[in-house]
């Protein structure tokens, strides 16, 4: 049996002669994992009681194949390191007696810098792939790119999995460096909040995985909010409940907990069914950042406006709820992407083959990128405050847009680059097509340019639109006219 495919991830952005490692799964056919309810059975595990969510037909599904043994050839220019790997099919897996061609190999690492790609190849098949594009720095980063996602649905709601296997999925084959279970809290009881925390707490581990303290606030009248809190606990915040069933309450619970230091992140906006109504304004101290992208598509748009991904889903898109009306209002929000996944595979969704009642929701999952200087809690939490993220497709395109001022200007200095192949960037100002640039590499993997703005009013925004050569997309957060 050979593999059909490759899911890969390595560091966005290393130094020069600086270890790292290669996480790696080789994939299959997609097969249904029925639940197995044994009360001898190890847990977490790949079946288990919470694989199937009967009323909303959601499956649990796995796309690595059940078995596979052999050697794979790694190259890079630059790539210092072993040129072999083995999957030896016992040192593989994730779960007790999980023997699937999971694992992580190395180390690696670059002998020069700028931009590298690693490439993988299975000698039976001919199977090739790139691993996501790494940049070396000469010397030690002052920022790290660290991958992740916020939003996650577990089988105490509407999704399946629960939240130890969602953590697990997350950290060991999503192949991810941060994420948060937010599920709506509506469903969960005060001691299964209690059991949430303390599971998001235990996954917590500073240098190999982070973790939020999340919920979801279900609220489809103003717009849901995803709430997460700095600290390693906080309150539980149910629209259902008659102290936080509108959008003043809520600001007023999030004051009297202001220590720690919450966030209230809207998504999916341009929804008809359960969007963000940007009239009843913006609160500036706790929505910081907006999910531009989910499995639902994307919300920075309308479709008409050159949006290849809208929201069909539950009544489809609205005009005047989409992140660019938002910016356009004058609120200052950052960008962040999310899966809002609940086939309890965060990092690597198969959601519209796990949920067939929902197959009219295509889009793969979306990613946060996080500049930040080391992986912690803390670390992820303050660059999603302080607007030092991106939002992509689930596809872990880089992306650095740094601006600098020069009197009511702002200068782009942009680096972007894809194992995919990069298509344009596009340089957004007020919600319009400023400029296109194309990729600067004769190979179409990388982009790096200069770009000088116009002169700028104070509310004038500008984030830059990075289209790869398979249509996947990253958004960089915005930046403003005025600081």
């Amino acid at each position: 049996m050979h593999p059909t495919g490759m899911f890969c991830a390595i560091p966005s952005r290393v130094a020069v002669g600086e270890p790292f490692f290669l996480k790696l799964r080789l994939l299959g056919e997609a097969r249904v994992v029925a639940p197995n309810c044994w009360w001898s059975q190890p847990r977490p595990a790949l079946a288990t009681p919470f694989n199937l969510n009967t009323s909303r037909q959601i499956r649990f599904l796995d796309n690595c194949l059940p078995e596979w043994t052999g050697n794979l050839h790694v190259s890079g220019d630059g790539l210092a390191g072993p040129d072999t790997i083995t999957f030896d099919g016992k040192n593989q897996g994730v779960y007790v007696g999980d023997h699937r061609p999971v694992g992580i190999f190395g180390p690696f690492h670059w002998t020069t810098p700028g931009f590298h790609f690693l490439r993988i190849s299975e000698p039976g098949s001919g199977l090739e792939c790139r691993a996501n594009a790494a940049y070396a720095t000469a010397g030690p980063p002052a920022w790290r790119v660290y991958w992740g996602d916020p939003h996650w649905q577990t089988y105490f709601s509407d999704g399946i999995r629960a939240p130890e296997e969602l953590y697990q999925f997350a950290r060991d084959e999503g192949f991810l460096d941060f994420g948060a279970i937010s599920d709506h809290v509506e469903a969960i009881t005060d001691r299964q909040w209690e059991y949430f925390v303390a599971v998001t707490n235990d996954y917590n581990e500073p240098g190999r995985f982070a973790t939020l303290v999340g919920q979801e606030w279900t609220n489809h009248e103003p717009g849901h909010r995803n709430i997460y809190y700095r600290a390693d606990h906080g309150p539980v915040l149910r629209s259902t409940d008659p102290r936080y069933d509108t959008l003043p309450k809520l600001w007023q619970a999030l004051d009297s907990v202001a220590d720690l230091q919450p966030l209230a992140i809207p998504h999916h906006s341009a929804n008809q069914t359960m969007g963000v109504d940007w009239e009843l304004g913006w609160n500036p101290r706790y929505e910081k950042a907006v999910e531009v992208y989910s499995v639902w598509g994307s919300s920075e748009r309308h479709e008409n406006a050159g949006n290849t991904r809208p929201i069909r889903a539950l009544g489809g898109e609205v005009r005047g709820q989409h992140v660019i009306d938002a910016l356009a209002r004058g609120y200052r929000l950052g960008f962040v992407g999310g899966g809002d996944v609940h086939d309890g595979r965060p990092g690597e969704a198969l959601h519209a083959q796990s949920y067939p009642p929902m197959a009219h929701v295509p889009w793969p999952q979306g990613l946060t990128a996080c500049l930040a200087p080391e992986l912690t809690r803390e670390g992820i939490f303050d660059a999603i405050a302080e607007q030092r993220t991106y939002a992509t497709t689930n596809s872990r395109t880089y992306l650095d847009a740094s601006w600098q001022r020069d009197g009511n200007r702002l200068v782009l200095s942009l680096a972007a680059a894809s194992h995919q192949g990069i298509d344009e960037a596009i340089i957004v100002h007020n919600g319009h097509s400023a400029a296109a640039l194309p990729p600067s590499s004769d190979d179409g993997l990388v982009l790096e340019a200069q770009w000088r703005s116009p002169p700028l009013a104070p509310d004038d925004y500008l984030y830059v639109r990075v289209c790869t050569a398979k249509d996947e997309w990253a958004w960089s957060s915005p930046v403003w006219g005025s600081g």
